[in-house]
């Protein structure tokens, strides 16, 4: 960066420089780094317009507050009605970068009214523009003459005075000339959607040619004959806005921290760890339609659209700043979506319950960390348990002691079992749920909550007559000898239902070790003694046997080893299968091995067949 001629100086003392700025380079900065698009300029020119207009009204308040904006795609011309620009001002504002002329002397106490922060509206035109031409009459100063600020983007620029006529009635025309390629940008067509999109809701009339841009009151402040009317108009805005119909919208009214606006609660379930993009107005411009820290991330399951004069924008004003206002604004949009949902729990039932159907893993992320949305949720949210889809509320009145699983995989092992035994049995597999199933004593004292393991569902099925189970202990010995290598042991009871030949059950804690012992098995001698010194005292999984089952009376039965142990086998391939467990290669194996094994028997002659 090259530094103005130096002053001249003491012997030894430092020389004082000036920062020179190479415009084009930093226009490639604005364009390639701090804007995301091009299409902010229009954004930076209503801003100023809208500014100019606020501040002059701050001293006239009947002063016209209008903005006109004229383009052909060479060009493009807006015009305000606002406080306009002496010479002096000219050179102090427009000819300085990073100079606001928001912090000119007489505009600080106004300044909470204004929309720009940072002075940098006019050098982004040339993000599209080659040439800027103002033209700017002053009305705190009427007899100053209009002046005229010429500028380039190669940084250079010309100011000069014009006749009165040039500019008979205070305000600013804003001329710009479109860079090689950026034509677009100026079209009527392309300008008039960027108006309406960044500028809706700004208070002052602003027109693009002969259409209305502005269009206040906002549309959740509009009057309407009715309730449902209203929710009508809502959706439709919703529609234009998202795409999409809403299941219904939640009023975002927060006068202390300066917010208004609504969230519409998407129609489709959506995964906690997906974004929401909500547009955020800031006094009336659109500052970003992408604002992701707005709600808590558990309100994953609405997108908002709101007006807010509080929250602050950072440099390039297409996001928000965090800091402490924005934490404040966060919680409170978070209380009144929680008041929303209480609302319908006590006098909306219905609406409650087509809202939980698709949104209920929203309402349970924030029901593990708020006992009150639980306590006023639990006769609603669903949970999958051994006597079908139910809410915990209406479980928990059927069970003396509610039980629950970890996994889905658990769950599916024991849930018709234990729902034969009179057993219920809630699947806390799917997320957020074991914790809610947990919290439940906190909210609903006297319940008693227990996991369910393989020992417990073994506890509550039948033992066999001790002498029935000794005669069968050869049949017994067989089968063990065969699953030993898969780390299962056999066990014989008697259980409903009786269509079930064979249960089997594992935990946690013998799925750990079954994998340490198999990674032990891979490993080598080093790893092999790591894995070992990890062995652990964990039950075994077991091969339930149910002796009422008439097939499984048919092979205690058998007595050639070999066919005791093929039968074994596939008793043990069905049962994984039905509990819907994922197969290991010595699982697939064995399936394969029992399969062709009873072929083998069935075809072997009538010597073969028991």
């Amino acid at each position: 960066m090259d530094s103005q001629t130096p002053q001249s100086s003491a012997e030894g003392s430092p020389s004082a420089h000036t920062f020179q700025v190479d415009l084009r380079g930093l226009v490639d900065l604005l364009s390639h780094h701090l804007y995301s698009s091009p299409r902010v300029y229009l954004r930076e020119l209503l801003q100023n317009s809208v500014d100019a207009v606020t501040a002059r009204r701050a001293e006239q308040p009947d002063a016209p507050a209008r903005v006109r904006l004229t383009a052909d795609g060479g060009a493009l011309r807006v015009e305000d009605t606002g406080i306009g620009l002496t010479e002096s001002d000219v050179h102090e504002l427009l000819a300085t970068i990073g100079r606001s002329s928001k912090r000119a002397d007489g505009l600080r106490e106004a300044r909470s009214e204004f929309l720009g922060q940072f002075g940098i509206g006019l050098l982004a035109c040339f993000v599209v523009a080659e040439r800027i031409r103002v033209v700017s009459r002053s009305a705190r100063t009427p007899d100053a003459a209009p002046v005229e600020w010429t500028a380039r983007d190669d940084g250079s620029y010309t100011v000069r005075t014009l006749p009165g006529s040039a500019r008979p009635e205070p305000g600013t025309t804003v001329h710009l000339t479109a860079r090689a390629g950026a034509g677009e940008w100026l079209t009527e067509e392309r300008v008039l959607a960027l108006a309406r999109d960044f500028g809706s809701l700004l208070p002052y009339d602003v027109r693009v040619g002969e259409e209305r841009v502005t269009g206040l009151p906002a549309p959740w402040d509009r009057s309407h004959p009715s309730p449902a009317a209203r929710r009508a108009a809502l959706a439709r805005h919703c529609h234009e806005l998202f795409g999409f119909t809403p299941l219904d919208s939640v009023d975002l009214d927060v006068p202390p921290a300066g917010v208004r606006g609504v969230a519409y609660v998407l129609p489709a379930a959506v995964g906690p760890a997906q974004r929401a993009g909500h547009r955020v107005h800031l006094k009336g411009m659109l500052l970003t339609e992408r604002a992701e820290q707005l709600l808590p991330d558990w309100a994953f399951f609405v997108r908002c659209v709101l007006d807010t004069d509080s929250l602050r924008p950072t440099a390039s004003r297409e996001s928000l700043y965090e800091d402490e206002t924005l934490a404040v604004v966060r919680d409170a949009l978070g209380e009144r979506i929680r008041s929303w949902l209480t609302g319908l729990a006590a006098g909306d039932p219905e609406r409650l319950a087509a809202f939980l159907s698709v949104h209920h893993l929203g309402v349970k992320s924030l029901a593990r960390h708020d006992p009150e949305m639980l306590r006023t949720m639990l006769p609603w949210l669903p949970f999958e348990t051994s006597d079908g889809r139910l809410s915990l509320e209406e479980f928990a009145q059927r069970h003396p002691v509610v039980h629950f699983t970890r996994t889905v995989e658990e769950f599916r092992q024991v849930a018709a079992i234990a729902s034969a035994q009179g057993v219920g049995v809630v699947n806390g597999g799917y997320t957020y749920d074991s914790e809610l199933v947990e919290a439940l004593p906190s909210v609903r004292p006297g319940t008693v909550v227990a996991e369910l393991d393989a020992d417990t569902v073994t506890a509550h099925l039948d033992s066999v007559d001790p002498a029935e189970e000794l005669a069968l202990g050869g049949f017994l010995a067989a089968a063990r000898a065969r699953l030993d290598p898969l780390g299962c042991d056999v066990v014989l009871r008697a259980f409903h239902p009786l269509s079930v030949p064979a249960l089997h059950l594992d935990d946690r804690s013998a799925r750990h070790e079954r994998a340490r012992a198999e990674a032990e098995e891979r490993a080598d001698d080093l790893w092999a003694g790591i894995l070992g010194s990890l062995r652990g005292g964990a039950p075994r999984a077991r091969l339930v046997l149910n002796h009422l089952n008439p097939l499984i009376r048919r092979i205690a039965s058998l007595t050639e080893p070999e066919l005791i142990g093929t039968a074994t086998e596939s008793l043990y391939g069905q049962a994984l299968l039905m509990a819907q467990r994922p197969l290991r290669p010595a699982d697939s194996a064995l399936l394969n091995r029992a399969f062709i094994g009873l072929l083998e028997w069935a075809t072997h002659g009538e010597d073969g067949r028991r």
